[in-house]
Parts: C-alpha cells; sequence; structure tokens
C-alpha cells in the first residue's frame, strides 16, 4: 500500500527553498506517529533538507546520481526501482516528497496523509498534487486550534482513493 504524507498551505504549499514551510510540534509527532517502523521513500533533496535518516524506518532515496551513496540509507534511480526494493505490496509505504515525487506517486497511492495548515505562503516554490475529492474520500478529519507551539489551525485528515 502506498501512503502520502504531508503538511500543506491553504493552496497546497509545500516548501521553499528546499525547506518545509512550517515545523509544527504537532505535526512532527503524528508524522513520526504514522510512519515509525515503515519504509519511507523520498527524493534526495528531501533527504538532504532532514540531513539524516530517519530513525525506526527504512529509508530509500530516489536519485539520478549513480554514485549518491550515504550511511543508512538505500538509492535507488527511479520511483519504480524504489518500489522494487519493497516487494510486498501489502505491507504501507510512506512517500515524503519532495514535490515532484508526490506528483509521480499520487496517481498510484492508495492513502493520502494530509495536515492542512491554515495559512498560506506566497513565496512557497514547492507545492502538493491536488486533492480531487472525486479520486479521493476524506475517511478522517481531526481539526486543531492554534496554540503556543503550533502558530496556525490545522487538521489532520486521512484520504482513500474511491
Amino acid at each position: 500500500m502506498i501512503s502520502l504524507i504531508a503538511a500543506i498551505g491553504k493552496n497546497n504549499e509545500l516548501g521553499k527553498g528546499n525547506d518545509l514551510l512550517w515545523r509544527f510540534p504537532a505535526d512532527q509527532k503524528y508524522f513520526r506517529e504514522k510512519t515509525a517502523l515503515h519504509t519511507v521513500i523520498m527524493g534526495r533533496k528531501t533527504f538532504e533538507s532532514i540531513g539524516r535518516p530517519l530513525p525506526e524506518r527504512r529509508n530509500i532515496v530516489i536519485t539520478r546520481d549513480a554514485s549518491y551513496k550515504k550511511p543508512g540509507i538505500e538509492v535507488a534511480h527511479s520511483l519504480a526501482g524504489a518500489l522494487d526494493l519493497v516487494p510486498d505490496q501489502n505491507k504501507e509505504v510512506f512517500i515524503l516528497g519532495g514535490a515532484e515525487i508526490y506528483k509521480q506517486t499520487i496517481p498510484i497511492a492508495d492513502k493520502l496523509y494530509i495536515t492542512h495548515i491554515d495559512a498560506e505562503d506566497k513565496d512557497a516554490d514547492a507545492f502538493f498534487p491536488e486533492i480531487i475529492p472525486v479520486v479521493w474520500n476524506e475517511i478522517s478529519h481531526k481539526e486543531h486550534k492554534k496554540d503556543d507551539k503550533n502558530p496556525h489551525n490545522y487538521t489532520f485528515s486521512i484520504y482513500e482513493k474511491f
């Protein structure tokens, strides 16, 4: 099962300058809870923005660079190559981005874990693909108010493909 996980703004903003737009403690906890003990697949730029392999997860990084190697990760040179490294299609695999990887995987994804941030960033340069209502059914919706640690209202939504 292929799942995408992301935090996005009102206009599907993801990031700017190869970095996330928002760092919410609540979203980071949610991300850890959902992805722990699973395989995660991400593009090279996303991996480098994180700066290290994510603990308690199998990390697969997609890059066109045939010589790319870093401790604690497996390298694939295409999305298909990354998915081939995960032969058990019944196990949930999380796609962590970036924007191009999300664009490639959303047509074949089974589930979306989206943190909707009630904010906009006009300077964003990376965007999540459109979540089309006739394709995706929202099965869970949990709204949260901003607080001293989380500066905007946010909603954890889970979507499954119809």
